[in-house]
């Protein structure tokens, strides 16, 4: 293939967005044109407010935008000028059917393979960049080929290992590029043309080239084994607490094994987010449907250990203010899965927050990113009522406010403010004796027990 000068991406969301924006800004000879069928979504991208909060992101769009950024709902148009189109759709896991409860869920995956096939003329490199299950390239070469009838494509993996919250700097300097492709003549150059969009400022070493199976699968184990180890540390974390060990102490006792390292050794109320559970429920399913019951089940552990995690904090917090929550105020402090991000997907602080309402509890949060709206519907997808919800929670502005007249406070992100807020002035707002549940092992103890709070932290003894 010639030198590539447009790449059209489909769907606007968390990682399609600001990979675009990177490549943009990278690549200022290329055009790159982000679409979607929802016009909302699009409009905030067109807009001063843009639908996801990334810490240097709103700067690189607003740097490209409309020079050779785009973003719109006419996606026939952009897909018919690609040299490249990268798929970065949902895949989220199953809820009816076959899988249920486990399989990825590959309709819009589909879907967006037909829109290719129906008006893609000519050569064209089709990527893809949503986490899928392993072979699934395979489906898609076959609806491409079955349904295209002037359009030649090739196929290309190319997962993305962005952390949110960091996810610029990830893709301004990364661990890696995955590429994987066909080992033929064609898959190979097609392999070569997206290495040189990424070459324009990654190093070549860093671009790993595989077979298509190698990458589809390299995504999901990549994700298991953080997961994994964040159960790890959180099974440890119960342990430390019947023993009086600290589990900070221990992480950092065995993190300076380089055969081990540090990260992922915190220890928190359990990881979120849109990929570690969704890949980990995939990964089960693959094992369980190649007929190895024992990888099921060991990956399964993993899950169960992190969905326990959660279920012990809510309890504790029950348990220590003597048993009951009903009609107390509880403050929670974050409801983002984690720091730097507004998404809320599998966000701890959603599965927190229902266990005490359902326990009577009425529940005052602050997040400085999450929304009413957000929280309501991410309540209302595990059944509790919207009416009873409005009943129950009130949103706040600061962490003073979220604290005053409160009983307890729970800390269910990372946010670097919450560091820095001042305990004394919040202590004397709220009831007494005053509880500090830090979920997220951020919070000074000695600070907090020097104020009065009855202090309570995940694996501290």
């Amino acid at each position: 293939m010639s030198e590539i000068k447009k790449i059209c991406c489909i769907g606007a969301g968390y990682v399609g967005g600001p990979t675009m924006a990177m490549i943009a800004a990278k690549c200022p000879g290329i055009d790159v044109s982000v679409v979607d069928i929802n016009e909302a979504r699009i409009a905030a991208w067109n807009s001063d407010t843009l639908p996801i909060y990334e810490p240097g992101l709103d700067e690189l769009v607003i740097g490209a935008r409309g020079k050779n950024l785009f973003f719109s709902t006419d996606v026939d148009a952009a897909i018919v000028d690609a040299d490249i189109i990268f798929v970065s759709v949902g895949t989220p896991t199953k809820t009816y059917g076959m899988g249920a409860g486990k399989a990825a869920d590959l309709c819009y995956i589909e879907g967006a393979a037909r829109m290719i096939a129906k008006v893609a003329k000519g050569p064209k490199i089709i990527v893809e960049k949503s986490t899928i299950p392993v072979r699934t390239a395979e489906a898609i070469k076959t609806i491409l080929e079955a349904n295209s009838e002037e359009g030649t494509f090739q196929v290309l993996s190319n997962p993305e290992f962005l952390a949110e919250g960091t996810a610029i700097d990830d893709m301004s300097d990364p661990d890696r590029i995955l590429i994987g492709g066909d080992p033929s003549d064609e898959g190979q150059a097609a392999v070569a043309a997206l290495a040189s969009v990424y070459g324009t400022w990654i190093p070549d070493d860093r671009i790993i080239r595989t077979n298509l199976w190698s990458s589809e699968l390299s995504k999901l184990v990549a994700n298991a084994f953080l997961a994994q180890r964040i159960s790890s540390i959180n099974s440890i974390s119960a342990l430390c607490e019947k023993t009086e060990a600290d589990v900070d102490e221990v992480a950092n006792a065995i993190g300076m094994d380089s055969r081990i390292g540090s990260k992922f050794l915190k220890a928190s109320v359990g990881f979120g987010g849109s990929c570690f559970q969704k890949d980990l429920l995939n990964l089960v399913y693959l094992s369980g449907h190649f007929g190895l019951p024992e990888v099921a089940n060991y990956w399964q552990a993993v899950i169960d250990m992190n969905e326990w995690q959660k279920e012990r904090f809510s309890a504790k917090v029950v348990q220590t203010l003597f048993n009951t929550v009903r009609g107390k105020k509880i403050g929670i402090w974050g409801f983002a899965f984690k720091k730097d991000t507004n998404d809320t997907r599998e966000s701890a602080a959603i599965y927190v927050c229902r266990d005490l309402l359902m326990e009577g509890a009425n529940i005052a949060i602050y997040d400085p990113k999450v929304g009413a709206e957000q929280v309501y519907a991410d309540l209302e997808y595990l059944g509790m009522e919207r009416a009873k919800l409005e009943k129950q929670i009130t949103f706040c502005d600061s962490c003073e406010e979220a604290a005053s007249e409160a009983h307890g406070v729970a800390v269910l992100t990372e946010w670097g403010e919450f560091k820095t807020v001042d305990f004394e002035k919040i202590y004397e707002g709220m009831f007494k004796p005053a509880f500090l549940f830090d979920g997220r092992n951020i919070i000074d103890a000695e600070l907090v027990r020097e104020v009065g709070f009855d202090f309570y932290s995940i694996g501290k003894g």
